[in-house]
């Protein structure tokens, strides 16, 4: 469930509370004349399944409301309601197949950012990553493969192309490559002042059966990239941050940036550019993989997403227990889907 809370000109607060009042995904209604000081305003709130927010804040935008009041969008960790049931087992679809366009735009939006955070987690993990190199750890590239926080600017260039979003393409792209840049500069610092100090040497990159597959990019690297892109899509889009961690694990940007920063001091160069080919290929696959995944989904919700306003309610609200299936879908697929959310 999502809380969804609306400043409205008064000219405006009747049409948004008859567009919630319709919709048998919304409950928890509540409007408050005058209540709002800036932007002045009455103030609606009501609580919302998620497989219907999309669809209502697209017609909150075409009623002007973005440029005249406010919308604001939470998460309801616990809603203890018996409407709120009914609500969420009445509107079509599941909540984690729904793709919150706007949740998502906002997201991306912040992760395309060159910020101080993001180049001092990909320093780390690149310099934690050189060293699981240098000591054929395995445990130490996949804690670096987790501290890298490249995929939410790979997520914002994907989202830029399906919108043709040039500006976010270009802000996420430059967060890359000046991130990347940055963290194997640093890197290459630190493993030069180590083989200053005698603490390494080349024999160190010689012989590592642990982690050489760092250094052999073939036709599984683009494979698991590819589906990792997918995954990472599919986890941002339905909030599944667990589902994410795997992604992370699952390529080797980190790891194959953190090689090209030990193998320059110690002049090991076929090292060096089989690591940048590994790079590229996890790069260019979760790119190709997740802008057809996002496309394939702003396709879907085109096209079989919920159009408002939803069917007005029916004496099933009445009933919270047994709540009627949705237009077109028949009695027993609405029962299945409120076992299913049960479970």
């Amino acid at each position: 469930m999502l809380h969804i809370r609306v400043i409205a000109p008064p000219r405006l607060t009747e049409q948004v509370s008859d567009l919630c009042g319709a919709s048998i995904a919304v409950t928890n209604l509540v409007v408050l004349p005058g209540a709002a000081r800036e932007p002045a305003g009455d103030l609606i709130q009501f609580d919302m399944a998620r497989e219907a927010a999309d669809a209502m804040l697209q017609r909150l935008r075409e009623l002007g409301v973005d440029q005249s009041g406010s919308i604001a969008v939470e998460t309801i960790d616990v809603s203890i309601s018996v409407g709120a049931t009914v609500a969420e087992e009445s509107a079509p679809g599941y909540d984690d197949d729904a793709v919150l366009w706007d949740e998502l735009d906002a997201r991306t939006a912040a992760d395309a950012r060159l910020s101080w955070a993001f180049l001092a987690f990909l320093a780390l993990a690149t310099q934690i990553a050189a060293i699981g190199a240098l000591l054929d750890q395995p445990i130490l590239i996949v804690g670096a493969m987790v501290l890298g926080p490249e995929f939410g600017a790979v997520a914002a260039i994907c989202f830029g192309l399906v919108r043709a979003d040039l500006q976010r393409i270009a802000v996420a792209v430059r967060t890359l490559v000046v991130g990347f840049l940055v963290a194997i500069a640093i890197t290459t610092a630190c493993a030069t002042a180590s083989r200053w100090l005698g603490w390494i040497g080349p024999a160190d990159l010689s012989h590592r059966p642990n982690t050489d597959f760092i250094v052999h990019p073939d036709k599984w690297s683009f494979i698991v990239a590819v589906l990792a892109g997918i995954a990472g899509i599919l986890s941002i889009t339905a909030s599944k941050s667990s589902a994410l961690v795997g992604v992370f694990i699952s390529v080797t940007t980190v790891p194959a940036a953190g090689n090209i920063a030990v193998a320059i001091p110690l002049a090991h160069w076929v090292e060096v550019r089989e690591s940048a080919v590994q790079l590229g290929v996890n790069l260019a696959g979760m790119l190709i993989a997740g802008t057809a995944t996002l496309a394939t989904q702003r396709f879907l919700s085109l096209r079989y997403g919920i159009q408002l306003p939803v069917p007005a309610r029916t004496a099933a609200r009445r009933t919270p227990h047994r709540p009627a299936a949705a237009p077109g879908r028949p009695a027993g697929q609405a029962n299945r889907k409120r076992r299913r959310k049960r479970r």
